[in-house]
Parts: structure tokens; sequence; C-alpha cells
């Protein structure tokens, strides 16, 4: 095996990765990743038991129990910048050997599931739902940079999604990822389902209009009124894509669950976003805690 030499896999005085700062026996086989580094002690307040809690820069967390499941909760903070480190970072604890720093001949799949926030694109997926994602779209670059194929359902949808919305070379080459069906038909009652697209900021990209005008202001629109046989786009955040096209990449089954906090057909936003997650994270754990 080759050894990975150490300006790049960065391994901190105490033997843990640098950015997550976690060690291979603090993390969990399942995995719950949250934006919000105040979340994680959200989260984690439900545990019958935590292990250890870490914390540098924005990621922060802890590791645990759930109804006899051990649990890691961590954060990533916002974009798919961050979800290379913490996907990357978190494959390292379980696949490559730290002291030799050689990859592991056999390989270990970690289930991830994002608990997060997102606006809806639907009129009918109103605030303080849940969407589970289908597919992560990303209109960022983050995969463009790794050796990922799509499947011929994903390059399909894909060309139906160019076609459709117009979104081409003035902002940049799309791709498309499926969440895992493995842990998805856990989250069928009380979840709406869709694509969730992934986008590379909040306002322009998000088509808000503060005081910059728009390159294209019919692009939310287009997003709304896409559809391909079942499919359609659901929702936008901004870390689901990354999730996918990664984890699919290091063979980790990875799902993203969202809380609706903003409805961009109706124009309305959650009375209460705290609530909104809270349920959705009681809901997931117990689903989480029943998986395989």
């Amino acid at each position: 095996m080759k050894r990975i030499a150490e300006s790049e896999l960065i391994i901190n005085s105490r033997g843990a990765l640098y950015h997550i700062d976690l060690r291979p026996e603090e993390l969990a086989g399942t995995v719950i990743t949250v934006g919000d580094p105040d979340r994680v002690a959200v989260v984690s307040r439900y545990f019958d038991t935590v292990e250890v809690r870490r914390q540098h820069r924005e990621f922060v967390s802890a590791t645990g129990t759930y109804k006899g499941k051990r649990i890691t909760v961590i954060s990533s903070g916002i974009g798919t910048d961050n979800i290379d480190i913490v996907l990357n970072e978190l494959d390292a604890l379980v696949n490559i050997d730290l002291n030799t720093r050689e990859e592991k001949p056999e390989k270990t799949s970690l289930n991830i599931i994002r608990l997060g926030t997102c606006g809806s694109l639907q009129a009918d997926i109103p605030v303080d739902s849940w969407v589970a994602g289908t597919h992560g779209l990303g209109i960022d670059n983050l995969l463009h940079y790794y050796a990922f194929e799509q499947t011929d359902e994903e390059v399909g949808l894909l060309q139906q999604f160019v076609t459709q919305t117009q979104f081409g070379s003035q902002f940049s080459q799309p791709y498309i990822a499926a969440c895992s069906v493995q842990l998805l038909k856990y989250f069928v009652d009380g979840y709406h389902q869709g694509i969730t697209v992934t986008c590379p900021g909040f306002y322009g990209p998000q088509g808000r209009v503060l005081r910059l005008g728009l390159r294209n202001p019919g692009l939310i629109e287009a997003f709304t009124h896409f559809s391909s046989g079942a499919h359609r786009i659901a929702n936008f955040e901004m870390e689901t894509s990354a999730i996918y096209g990664l984890g699919r990449l290091l063979g980790h089954h990875c799902l993203s669950l969202n809380a609706v906090v903003a409805n961009r057909v109706s124009k309305t936003f959650s009375a209460d976003g705290g609530k909104a997650v809270t349920n959705l994270i009681e809901n997931a754990l117990d689903k989480i805690a029943a998986i395989d």
C-alpha cells in the first residue's frame, strides 16, 4: 500500500485528524451531520450516554448512544467546501491506518445522515415539513475535482435538467448523485421526497435579491417547474450533493433530511424554525435507531 504523506493527511498531536479532531475509536458507524455547531448539543442531549465531545474551529462533535445505537453527531458548517473536509476525514478514520498512513485493505462503510434546513421549491411542500432528498443536484463545482462517474439514470436526469432550465456554462457544469436507497426506505412516512439542489451560496445562487441584480432572475422558477418522469426538485440548500457524491466515491451510505424553514413559492418563512428542526431531530433519531 502507498504511504500517504504528512502534508496530505494531517494528524494532530493527540493522534486525531486535524480538522474534525477525532481519533478512529471516537467515531461511531452511524454519523449525523449538522451545519450549525450549536445543533450538535441539541442532537446529543437526546443521547442516553455521551462518550466524547470534541471541538476544533466549526467542527463540533459528540459520540454516544441513543436507544442502544452508537452515533456520532458532527457539525460541518455551511457549504460543500466544508463537506469536502468532513467526508474525507470521516472516511480516513475508518479506511486509513493512521499509524502506517496506508489505506486499509478491507473497507468500512459508514451510514451518514444529514439533518439540516432548506428552502422548499414547491407550493405543496410547506414550511415546517420535512424533505428526504432522493438525489443531490450540485450547481457548485466540488465533484468536478474528483473522478466521479454518474449512473445512466443520473445522466438522463441531468440532461433533462439542463435542457429544461437552460442551466449552462454561464454558471457551472451541474452534477447529480442519488441517495442511499438502503437508508431512504426508513424515511418515507412523514417525509416529502424529491431532488435536493445544492447551491454555492445563500443569496444570489438561491435567487435572493437585496442590492445586487441576478444574471438569470427566472432560474428559481425554472427549478420549481422542472420535472422528469416521477422526479421533481423539492428543495434547495448548500450541502447535500457533496455528501451524496463523496459518499458514493468513498463507499458510504448517505441520506439528507431537511426541515423546510422557507417556502420560496409562497414566500413564507417558518414562525419557529428551531422547533421545526427539533421535531425533525426527534423523528429522525427514532428511525436511525431502528436501522440495521
